[in-house]
């Protein structure tokens, strides 16, 4: 397989984004309005060959020869394949179930599904960047197809506000990381990651004190730490996020907090693991804190809110929290089966089904009574069974609750700090488990206890529908039957901790 081969994916996104944005150039406006039908179809079409081309991926890479590497840049390899997988499943979900909240609410659907794709791309080549100019221009591309998307409703001003606070809080952020790379690139020479270690290594020896021009690694940490943090929306650089998924549209909110969150953790990993692997003494603890800040900031925030929407949006910043926590236990030496990097990966991809399948919901319940409030969710049990029931197994899993693809992302992450003797760390989670419970548990009451009159039943788009029985058979699926994921999981960790220098 060549080059051109290795990058599969990124070349289908590509090439669908092109032809939508063709066809809507061609499109005759004497014919008639447009529905936006064909658009989101040619998109679940060409996310869904990213995604075939993504799983035949992840067989390619020989664990004796290491991983593939495609015009010196990309970095083809088990890990990298699974995040896109994770990637690519939340958006070909996000593109059925959305279709039609956005076709209905824009008159520009050639546009929005060029970006869709676009962004889509974007986050492809994000996690498989080996060098650091072209994770910058990765991160930058999908930054500002995500202005572009959060704002998107141009006569809704929530819409546009949600665009303008995630544009602001971005420029910061992306000019704080390319300083960070600058950094790097002043004391080693190079952009590469592999080479980065190996100067770093080489300069520190078998010594611990950092000095000299490895001293500039320890700010450069940081600055690139902020930058990635934001796309992760990590404490304190997550204050864009609530605001932007609230007034975003919902399909877009969507794969802002699962698939652009993945992808985000994904450079995160890389970069720490591979590139500052001869710091960890040095970015551990910073990371630990972040992971402690972020999820006790993210559920004490939620605990205030009443509209559902933006409570999620809190919650997905408390979930990054838990999240991080896996990376500060990363290790490549464990007798176990828990090396951190692995419940990284199995908590995105639980989180990804239980996060689109919560957002979803809420899609519907704007779709059909045109509100996020708590108050639109009461006596939902006798408006729409079916419904309520998926949304309290989605609740659930956020929490944690056994049976759930939630509970045993938490176990991995938990599990691994433990074995890492991080007691305290693990503890605090679990504190902040319990406080995510009450505003989770919370909806669950409005919709199971709370009567408010008999309500309409609840018309629901059946293409939504799918989407979300596919979310509650995927949550259900990693939560009964995990091993088939960690398996998948501990062989993507496995080939990126592998080639650890």
């Amino acid at each position: 397989m060549g080059d051109l081969g290795y990058i599969a994916p990124e070349i289908i996104l590509l090439i669908g984004g092109l032809f939508i944005f063709c066809l809507d150039l061609a499109y005759d406006p004497g014919v008639g309005k447009k529905s936006g039908l064909s658009y989101m179809a040619l998109s679940a079409l060409f996310l869904t060959a990213a995604l075939v081309a993504a799983v035949l991926q992840l067989n390619i890479s020989d664990p004796e020869a290491g991983p593939k590497v495609a015009f010196s840049m990309m970095t083809i390899d088990n890990f990298g394949s699974f995040i896109k997988v994770t990637i690519f499943s939340g958006m070909v979900l996000t593109t059925i179930a959305g279709g039609r909240y956005m076709n209905r609410r824009s008159g520009n659907q050639g546009e929005f599904w060029t970006f869709f794709l676009m962004v889509s791309l974007a986050m492809s080549i994000a996690v498989s960047a080996n060098n650091l100019v072209l994770v910058y221009l990765a991160i930058e591309f999908l930054s500002i197809t995500s202005y572009m998307l959060a704002g998107f409703l141009r006569d809704n001003r929530r819409s546009n506000e949600a665009g303008l606070k995630y544009f602001l809080y971005g420029s910061i952020a992306s000019a704080v990381m390319l300083y960070g790379i600058s950094l790097l690139y002043g004391a080693t020479g190079s952009l590469y990651l592999h080479d980065i270690a190996a100067a770093f290594s080489e300069m520190l020896g078998e010594s611990t004190e950092v000095s000299g021009l490895a001293f500039a690694a320890l700010p450069a940490m940081l600055l690139i730490l902020a930058g990635l943090g934001f796309k992760a929306s990590l404490a304190p650089f997550y204050q864009w996020a609530p605001d932007t998924y609230d007034g975003s549209p919902t399909p877009v909110a969507t794969y802002l907090s699962t698939a652009s969150k993945a992808a985000a953790f994904a450079v995160l990993a890389r970069f720490f693991v591979v590139a500052m692997a001869s710091f960890e003494v040095n970015w551990v603890p910073v990371l630990a804190a972040f992971s402690i800040i972020t999820m006790t900031m993210g559920n004490l925030a939620a605990l205030r809110q009443n509209s559902v929407k933006r409570m999620i949006a809190y919650s997905s910043v408390a979930q990054a929290g838990y999240i991080l926590m896996g990376l500060v236990a990363v290790t490549s030496s464990s007798p176990s089966a828990m090396d951190g990097l692995n419940g990284v990966l199995l908590y995105l991809f639980a989180y990804l089904f239980t996060n689109v399948g919560a957002f979803l919901v809420v899609m519907a319940l704007e779709e059909t009574v045109d509100s996020t409030h708590i108050s639109a969710y009461r006596g939902l049990i006798k408006r729409a069974p079916w419904l309520a029931v998926m949304f309290t197994i989605f609740l659930l899993s956020l929490t944690g609750i056994p049976l759930t693809g939630g509970f045993f992302g938490k176990f991995y992450v938990f599990g691994a700090a433990i074995q890492r003797q991080y007691f305290w760390l693990a503890g605090i989670g679990a504190i902040n488990a319990g406080i995510a419970a009450f505003y989770y548990l919370r909806v669950v009451r409005e919709m199971f206890f709370t009567q408010e009159g008999e309500g309409e039943a609840l018309d629901v788009p059946m293409a939504l529908q799918t989407s979300l029985l596919i979310c509650t058979i995927a949550t259900l699926w990693i939560g009964v039957y995990p091993s088939a994921v960690l398996e998948w999981v501990s062989n993507a960790s496995g080939q990126l901790l592998s080639v650890v220098p």
